[in-house]
């Protein structure tokens, strides 16, 4: 079925104050043996994040990679091409960021951006945003057939969320940096990327490679459900038994160690 947004935006409280903390400690200790998989098997992970601006995407991969050990994980944000990522294909920038073996890449907005920003702010032509979801279909096929667990995950929030969070960094001293005049003129052009959003969404909604869609409205319900939902992913990608203790170093530990 076709994804709609109106249907990700009641805010449920899934958690309260006094559950939330125990939830997601328990979650992040989940992901950082699934991690630890990762590593141990030398499988590789993709995750992308999109959704509109202020939805929470900074703060859920945050709590996501809490628990992580940095030498395995990497964090993309991803802003305007340089000039010489635009002398190149637009999926030549992801290409170098894709991770090796053992490791997970995390993509704070990533290639749809040639069917969102780029198409409602004009920056490509119509006829190359719409040969963009066939290239992203294909290359994201290429990653699963080498092997890589991708996840997508779209975080929504109400133009009355957004405004709020937008006025609270307009406010705030120390949230100040977070917010640009992008942002005010994005906001202005809703109806534009809500449109763009659902042909992305019918369009690249492919079966080896679904989207998430995440209820951003109420941000710690919205952690909690994007972090289950991951970690829920990850982990029917990667087997998840302990590595065998090796009899020779467990001699060892024992002549040096003791009982």
């Amino acid at each position: 079925m076709t994804i709609d947004l109106a249907d990700y935006e009641a805010g449920d409280h899934l958690v309260d104050s006094d559950d939330y903390a125990d939830r997601l400690a328990k979650l992040q200790k989940r992901l950082s043996h699934i991690q630890t998989a990762h590593i141990i098997h030398k499988r590789r992970a993709i995750i992308l994040f999109e959704g509109w601006d202020a939805a929470g995407k900074g703060g859920i991969i945050k709590r996501l990679s809490a628990e992580w050990d940095p030498r395995y994980f990497e964090v993309w944000p991803i802003a305007a091409p340089t000039a010489e990522e635009l002398s190149h294909h637009f999926l030549w920038r992801f290409w170098r960021r894709l991770p090796a073996q053992h490791n997970i890449a995390i993509f704070d907005r990533s290639w749809y951006g040639r069917v969102l920003v780029e198409r409602v702010e004009q920056l490509a032509s119509k006829a190359d945003w719409k040969r963009g979801y066939d290239e992203i279909n294909a290359f994201e096929a290429q990653q699963i057939e080498d092997g890589a667990t991708l996840i997508k995950v779209f975080v929504h929030v109400t133009q009355k969320t957004q405004d709020k969070r937008l006025r609270d960094r307009v406010e705030h001293p120390w949230k100040r940096w977070k917010i640009g005049s992008e942002d005010f003129r994005n906001r202005a052009r809703r109806a534009d990327y809500v449109e763009a959003m659902h042909d992305m969404f019918r369009e690249t909604d492919t079966k080896h490679a679904p989207w998430t869609v995440i209820d951003g409205n109420h941000k710690k319900s919205a952690r909690i459900a994007a972090l289950e939902a991951i970690a829920d992913q990850l982990e029917a990608h990667v087997p998840m038994d302990p590595p065998e203790l090796d009899p020779e170093l467990a001699k060892m530990a024992k002549k040096v160690l003791g009982d």
